[in-house]
This record gives C-alpha cells, sequence and structure tokens, in this order.
C-alpha cells in the first residue's frame, strides 16, 4: 500500500479507520488493469487476423482447415487441439485424447487428401522423454493411431510434423536433432540421424534443434534449426542432408513453416520471414519481413485464401480466459544491397 493511501486510511487517533487504503489501491488497480487492457486491445487491433479467447497462455500451432473452414489450435499445456471460427471469439475443443493427457500438444498438420489431423505431443518440461504422433479424423476426431516415437531412456522433444504425397509422416525432435518417419497407418519406420544437422557446437547453438518442417512436391523436406538458423534439404528416402545456403538474410529464432509454392516459404518466428528460392533449394534468399504484435511471439504459419496468417503462441489477459491472435501476416519486401 502506498504511503498517501496507508495516511488516508487512518484517524485522528492514528489508528486504521478501516478500507481506505484498501480502496484507493484497488482503484489504483482498476485503472492499471484497464489501462494494460486498452493497450492490448490497440496491439490486436493492429494485427489483423483473428483474435480469440481460450484457455491458458500457450496455443503453439494453428492451421487452416479448409474444408471445415476454420483454424485447428494446438492447445499445449491443455495437450489438445481446439478449432477457432471466425466471428465467434472463442475456442472449442475438438481433440482431448486421454492417452496424451498430461504431456503438451505442439506441431500439428491437417492432411486434407486422407481427412485427418496430425498431431505432436511431448513431455511436460523439464521432462523431456515422451513422444508421440497422433492422428485423428476430420470432422468425427476418431482416433485412427496414436503412436510413440521415443526410445527407452531418450532424451527427446517432439515438435512439428509434415506429410508427404503417400501419406508418411516426418516428426522434428528439437533435442535430439533428428527426424521421425511414420507410415500411413501409425508405424514407427525410421529415423533420420545425421551429423549435418549440427552445424555450430556449444548449448546456445543448439538450444533448440530442428523445429519446423514441410515437404516440398519436388520429394525432399525442408526443416529448419531454429538456434542456429540453419536450413536443410533432407532427402527423405536416403536420409541424407544438404544445408540450403542462406545468400541473404537469417533465419536464426525461425520456428513453424509453411511453403507457399515450390519457390516461396513462410518461416514463423520474431520477426516472420519471407524466404525465396530459384533453384530448387539450393539457395535461398530472405526477402520479405513481418514483426506481428510485439508482444507475441510467431511460432507458425499457415495460408487461408491466399493469405499468410502467423499464430502466436503466448496468450494475454487478466482472467481465466487469454486473448490469442492468429495475425494477417504482411511481409514488407527487404531491400536488396546494392
Amino acid at each position: 500500500m502506498c504511503g498517501g493511501c496507508r495516511r488516508r486510511g487512518r484517524g485522528p487517533d492514528g489508528r486504521p479507520t478501516g478500507g481506505g487504503g484498501r480502496g484507493c489501491c484497488g482503484a489504483l488497480l482498476a485503472i492499471v488493469a484497464l489501462a494494460a487492457a486498452a493497450a492490448v486491445a490497440f496491439l490486436e487491433g493492429t494485427a489483423g487476423g483473428v483474435a480469440y479467447a481460450g484457455d491458458r497462455w500457450f496455443h503453439e500451432c494453428a492451421k487452416w482447415d479448409a474444408e471445415g473452414g476454420r483454424f485447428l489450435v494446438s492447445t499445449f499445456f491443455g495437450a489438445g487441439v481446439a478449432e477457432v471460427r471466425a466471428g465467434e471469439g472463442e475456442e472449442r475443443v475438438v481433440v482431448a485424447d486421454p492417452d496424451a493427457a498430461g504431456r503438451v500438444a505442439l506441431g500439428l498438420v491437417v492432411d486434407a487428401p486422407r481427412r485427418r489431423l496430425l498431431v505432436v505431443y511431448a513431455d511436460r518440461p523439464p521432462r523431456f522423454g515422451y513422444a508421440a504422433l497422433g492422428a485423428y479424423e476430420l470432422g468425427s476426431w476418431r482416433r485412427l493411431f496414436l503412436t510413440r516415437l521415443d526410445a527407452p531412456g531418450e532424451t527427446t522433444f517432439a515438435d512439428d510434423v509434415a506429410f508427404d504425397e503417400n501419406g508418411n509422416a516426418y516428426v522434428t525432435d528439437t533435442m535430439g536433432c533428428k527426424i521421425w518417419k511414420v507410415s500411413p497407418a501409425g508405424e514407427l519406420l525410421s529415423v533420420i540421424k545425421n551429423a549435418t544437422f549440427v552445424q555450430r557446437p556449444g548449448t546456445l547453438n543448439n538450444f533448440v534443434g530442428l523445429n519446423g518442417i514441410v515437404y516440398h512436391p519436388n520429394g525432399y523436406l525442408l526443416v529448419v534449426h531454429t538456434s542456429g538458423g540453419d536450413l536443410f534439404k533432407v532427402d527423405p528416402s536416403t536420409g541424407s542432408v544438404r544445408v540450403v545456403k542462406v545468400l541473404r538474410g537469417s533465419l536464426k529464432q525461425g520456428d513453424g513453416l509453411e511453403l507457399l509454392s515450390p519457390t516461396r516459404l513462410a518461416v514463423a518466428g520474431m520477426p516472420s520471414r519471407l524466404v525465396e528460392s530459384s533453384d530448387d533449394w539450393e539457395t535461398a534468399s530472405v526477402t520479405g519481413r513481418y514483426v506481428g504484435p510485439m508482444h507475441r511471439i510467431g511460432s507458425s504459419a499457415t495460408v487461408k485464401d491466399g493469405d499468410v496468417y502467423v499464430n502466436h503462441i503466448v496468450g494475454f489477459g487478466l482472467g481465466k480466459k487469454k486473448t490469442h491472435v492468429i495475425a494477417r501476416a504482411v511481409f514488407s519486401p527487404l531491400a536488396v544491397a546494392s
């Protein structure tokens, strides 16, 4: 309690009179709360896209489901998936797998050709053991499989997922710097490990390793290393790995990926970046930049009606429900050095 409030709360004999101080400080707290809410409302208004109310602070990944007309969002500590529809203002949980309870839900992807949703689960930090991939039928949310990926005693943190034209899924491990391959039926087929994934020694350069992943129609994977800022081109049939030489710009702190075309890639992060290649991803350049709401962190990207939307992992709010944002990203072109 401030001194002024304390003084106003005492009577002539110097003894406290009761609730004067509490009332003063309560009013101050109310003013601070209103100011914070106004500031957040202003910031959210500048973001564009969709703002909605949801449980808990963190929502890691959001992908657009065109057939369902909704965003599907992983609820992190909620260990599930919620749907978000424009204009409704609040999420609705659609996947809450009891066998994943107590874990965290991270990357997800809509496998439209097979009408299913793939969801990555990991242990709650500071535990780093459990890793799994779940598949659920779109609409009915019937579980198709839940496959354990970790080996006994292994330290892992499963993060993101992509799929190829045959329905094989690929899941990144940020701690082990490897990629698990899972069949369309949910069988763990193989693990892609390669020393090339670690380009620089040291904890800081590898604190968050392989993260965002996409499958390119020419038959390879593109994977970003968050702490190192490296982009890798991976042949899933042979396990060979090549470093994509980024000629201009940096991909440090890059998170979720979304392939916009065979030559253009959106990299969510802080900031989010537009990356382009003219030689089948032997080399690439950062050509655009999007910062987004300054009080949040971009964590995944998706495409809706031709526009890129960036999910921001951190929610905001004073009550039980937090405000979350999936912002429409307008990339500012980067000047080409002369």
